[in-house]
């Protein structure tokens, strides 16, 4: 059997083509450019570092309904003239098998304002769009459930209950490790 130049390049193209992965990572905002979407230009933003103790994790991990993982959390504070303008968590989630972003953005009193998809490696179709993030600003706590009125997606369910999780893991800290110390 003689293989002619044109079924070689084909078999060399078919071979090039296996062994390409598909690559869907998707970087839209670096850290410095979510703080400003999150608190604006030329504000003061400061590190809140947290450390909850036993008791604290039990009361985080009830109220968000998930298990903690670590037991250090960033919050960034941003501050006009003194005033609290709202607090905001970067949290990273394994969706299928790679990774989500968001940086979550509460206002002064921990109800959800913003939340922003800083990166999404998994295909882009799964990830929720924009407007359904919109749907739950000013929701609370209890009501952060799909059995609650927070509506799926077809096609995007995994990634819309990580985002869910990490919404729910920010606002369960944020009641039990600021509001109760009224660090706002």
């Amino acid at each position: 059997m003689k293989i002619t130049n044109l079924g070689k390049l084909l078999v060399l193209f078919l071979l090039l083509l296996s062994g390409i992965a598909p690559s869907f990572a998707q970087i839209f905002y670096s850290k410095n450019e979510a703080i400003e979407l999150a608190f604006g230009k030329g504000v003061q933003v400061e590190l809140l570092s947290l450390f909850p103790d036993e008791q604290q994790v039990a009361q985080i991990e009830q109220s968000a309904r998930i298990k903690l993982e670590s037991g250090l959390f960033t919050f960034y504070t941003g501050k006009d003239q003194g005033k609290s303008l709202g607090y905001a968590a970067i949290e990273t989630i394994t969706v299928r098998t790679k990774p989500e972003t968001l940086m979550i953005v509460l206002n002064p009193d921990g109800e959800l304002s913003k939340v922003y998809t800083l990166a999404f490696h998994e295909p882009p179709e799964y990830q929720p769009p924009q407007a359904w993030f919109d749907k739950l600003y000013k929701r609370p706590l209890s009501e952060m459930d799909f059995n609650k009125g927070v509506d799926g997606i077809s096609g995007a369910t995994l990634s819309t209950r990580a985002a869910i999780s990490s919404i729910r893991k920010v606002m369960a800290i944020y009641q039990v490790m600021i509001k109760t110390k009224g660090q706002n």
